[in-house]
């Protein structure tokens, strides 16, 4: 049986002047994933978002939701958004500001529910105007939370929020997916994206240049890192050693950044090298080398 996908994005194209938003983006997620869209300022991720939702006309291409256009599915209570940009009323409370968006929607959940889910019941009286950034962020997510809706898209959601924040709205987060409902986030926190999604999009220049899970994304950008204690060891040496791209020294400490990992650790330590680690690159690693502009020969796709 096939299922109809959350979101279908098929030649997506969006231009402001000359400057090209989205270039020929075709992404398709299924109902019950959890999906992290990442990339650079610039890279595409919100103008994407914003046609996703019908904020925006794409030039060309068509955007898909549960099979219907953006409006139908925002109209049905199937898609709700926490956003970036978008104001609040702040001489309402928090409770007033739910309640008033609760009556512009034929069906909701209850006030006190969201609210709860959202974890901002203690302060369901206190106005808007004298909550935190982090604490009108989850002011927004209980908002989204409303009409209980089938796919949840968050635009840099966790912003202004602390740690302790940050760990709660995610464990809501995983408490809805682990019911079914399709969570597409965009975020600069990439230990968010590799501990929460099951799937990573990573954009460049408006085009999708990585999709899979964050295992696979990892492997895309390909080297390990040696770390070593090496007071003696010449850094101009390491370079010269096959596959060697980068070498950094940090007092006494030498790390290595290149494709081969066993030559680099048999030279170290026959050079008096202790307290030797190999590690594989982490997102962070993958992020940088697939979207900088020296990455052109890295990108590619695990789908």
């Amino acid at each position: 049986m096939t299922t109809t996908p959350a979101v279908h994005l098929e030649h997506l194209s969006k231009s402001y002047g000359s400057v090209q938003a989205v270039a020929d983006v075709s992404l398709t997620i299924e109902p019950g994933e959890v999906v992290a869209f990442l990339g650079p300022n610039g890279a595409g991720k919100t103008t994407t978002i914003d046609m996703m939702l019908g904020l925006a006309k794409p030039d060309s291409g068509t955007a898909q939701v549960f099979g219907s256009p953006p409006a139908d599915a925002i109209s049905a209570g199937r898609i709700s958004a926490v956003m970036q940009s978008g104001g609040l009323i702040r001489d309402l409370t928090v409770r007033e500001t739910i309640r008033l968006t609760a009556s512009l929607f034929p069906r909701t959940q209850p006030v006190e529910s969201v609210m709860e889910r959202a974890g901002i019941t203690a302060i369901a009286d206190r106005s808007v105007a004298k909550c935190s950034g982090g604490e009108q962020q989850r002011l927004k997510f209980a908002l989204a939370l409303l009409p209980e809706p089938d796919l949840l898209i968050l635009d840099e959601p966790t912003t202004g929020m602390d740690v302790e924040g940050r760990r709660d709205f995610w464990n809501a987060i995983r408490h809805d997916a682990r019911g079914g409902r399709t969570v597409l986030f965009a975020t600069h926190y990439l230990d968010e994206a590799d501990a929460y999604a099951d799937r990573i999009v990573l954009l460049r220049h408006g085009r999708i240049v990585a999709d899979g899970s964050a295992a696979e994304v990892k492997n895309l950008a390909s080297g390990r890192t040696v770390t070593a204690t090496a007071p003696s060891i010449d850094a101009s040496a390491l370079l010269h050693l096959p596959g060697v791209d980068q070498v950094e020294t940090r007092g006494e400490r030498v790390i290595v950044h290149g494709r081969d990992s066993d030559t680099v650790a048999r030279y170290l330590l026959n050079n008096g090298a202790v307290d030797l680690e190999i590690v594989s690159k982490n997102l962070e690693d993958a992020f940088l080398a697939l979207t900088t502009d020296r990455s052109a020969d890295l990108v590619g796709s695990t789908r």
